[in-house]
């Protein structure tokens, strides 16, 4: 069996640091949930995004006449929630689609809950937290203008992002409901280990399907998931 080699986050060739994770929605995800995840994903990105203008307007709010530690705690959110999300929601919600594992829905329900709330906190904009939301924006726009603007285009990009995870979690909840899914089942995977072994388990199941069919067909791990797919989003 060819080599799964990590290709996310793609990193140019010349640094040290390797991707840390392999990521194929094509190859590994089954096809009525490929763009589910995609939209996830690129859901993801827009987050990140957002943090990232978060800190240029946090830059603006300051030249504008606003308080430094903004500019400090906006860098700090950038730099911690960009990859954490990714690790901590993104990843389990990739592995639950792709080996029907009910520990990884549980892990993305819980972590995807508490990351939309954070978000609707940020969309808020309490001064001091390091994000231009509501409140900063409104009141600074009796002080300056021009930097208030910029801060109103990632207080709207926040509120966007706010709705699209709660509608992204709802979708998820549904899928994994109506495919049987439950706590109980989540605590069966956590008691007997099956949420360790999955990794083999799928693994094994490449490398029976490639040397039977060559690596040119994508295959998926046997356990795939049979969540209805009656609406669409």
């Amino acid at each position: 069996m060819a080599q799964r080699v990590n290709n996310f986050p793609p990193l140019p060739q010349f640094l040290r640091i390797k991707p840390c994770f392999y990521q194929n929605i094509e190859e590994e995800i089954p096809g009525p949930h490929q763009q589910l995840l995609r939209r996830a994903f690129i859901l993801w990105k827009m987050y990140s995004g957002t943090l990232f203008l978060n800190f240029i307007s946090c830059i603006a709010w300051w030249a504008g006449g606003g308080n430094a530690i903004n500019v400090g705690f906006a860098l700090l959110w950038l730099i911690l929630f960009s990859p954490c999300s990714y690790a901590c929601w993104f990843r389990p919600l990739y592995k639950a689609f792709r080996a029907d594992s009910s520990f990884n829905f549980m892990a993305f329900f819980f972590v995807f809950f508490a990351q939309c709330v954070l978000t609707f906190i940020q969309s808020i904009g309490i001064s001091g937290w390091g994000t231009c939301g509501w409140i900063a924006t409104v009141m600074f726009f009796s002080v300056n203008v021009g930097s208030a603007v910029v801060m109103l285009i990632t207080t709207l990009l926040f509120t966007l992002v706010t709705v699209l995870m709660a509608l992204v979690l709802i979708k998820v909840h549904r899928l994994y409901r109506g495919g049987g899914g439950s706590l109980q089942h989540a605590r069966e995977e956590w008691s007997s280990g099956m949420w360790k072994n999955a990794p083999v388990r799928e693994a094994g199941f490449h490398a029976v399907a490639q040397a039977a069919q060559g690596p040119s067909i994508p295959q998926y791990p046997a356990a795939v998931p049979s969540y209805p797919s009656n609406s669409q989003w």
